[in-house]
């Protein structure tokens, strides 16, 4: 048995988000701060720039819960941490999705029915149930933080290779395939994220401003007009084209 006090019962911290086995608090002071970082500190509080962890209920978790490398500050409890990795095949795999994404080779695996805090971040922290998204999530680099083990990680390509080539992007992206809850650290905050469902239609962005998208979509890089001389006066050039039916999250801005 364990008891955890001065934690999300301290006055200073409010959870602000809760789904699954994961519940995301807020600071909503930071007092840890020195004379000479005050200011800045002060600052930061008036534009909403603070401190939020992602705390974890093992016991409620779907098969475990799998982070991005060393996202883990502490856990209590009954806790197991392991690799994650199910043997050579498995561990090559991993290694290459890695290299292509972005994200961390290994992701290890906590299961038990302890509590798990990640290390606190001053990004956004967004919780998406998969089953809401179809069961098929695929996201732009650097976004995963955890999610439920049950849920399986597989590399996504460009439908068109070489317009991702021509359009500076990236060959891959991270999929996540399954029923779960998927944790993710973005730079914008859920309410100015746009979502826009599509039926059978297209959606053209310029930039890599799109963040999270259904892998039912088809994802390709294409001029923005029929021809070169239409991209030419567009002023857009190359555009990421999302095409069939699903949705797709864009950030207002591409940082």
């Amino acid at each position: 048995m364990y008891q955890i006090k001065n934690f999300t019962d301290n006055d200073d911290i409010k959870i602000i988000n809760s789904l699954g086995a994961y519940s995301v608090i807020e600071y909503q002071r930071d007092l840890s701060v020195s004379p000479m970082e005050a200011q800045l500190a002060y600052y930061c509080n008036a534009m909403n720039v603070r401190k939020r962890q992602v705390v974890c209920d093992l016991s409620k978790a779907n098969g475990g819960i799998t982070l991005q490398s060393g996202a883990m500050q502490w856990t209590v409890g009954d806790v197991n941490a392991t690799t994650g990795v199910k043997g050579v095949g498995d561990l090559l795999g991993k290694a290459l999705r890695g290299s292509v994404t972005g994200e961390s080779a290994i992701k290890p695996e906590y299961k038990g029915t302890g509590t798990l805090v990640l290390e606190p971040t001053y990004k956004h922290i967004l919780l998406i149930d998969t089953s809401d998204w179809n069961g098929s999530v695929v996201l732009n680099d650097g976004l995963f933080l955890a999610s439920d083990s049950c849920l399986n990680h597989k590399l996504v390509a460009r439908s068109n290779l070489s317009s991702a080539v021509a359009g500076g992007e990236g060959l891959f992206n991270l999929g996540i395939e399954g029923n779960g809850i998927l944790v993710l650290e973005s730079n914008c905050p859920k309410e100015e994220l746009v979502e826009i469902t599509l039926q059978n239609d297209v959606l053209k962005v310029d930039g890599n401003m799109a963040i999270a998208w259904s892998g039912s979509l088809s994802f390709t890089v294409e001029r923005s007009g029929r021809s070169l001389l239409g991209s030419a006066a567009s002023g857009e050039g190359l555009v990421n084209v999302y095409r069939g039916t699903g949705k797709v999250l864009i950030a207002p801005v591409s940082k």
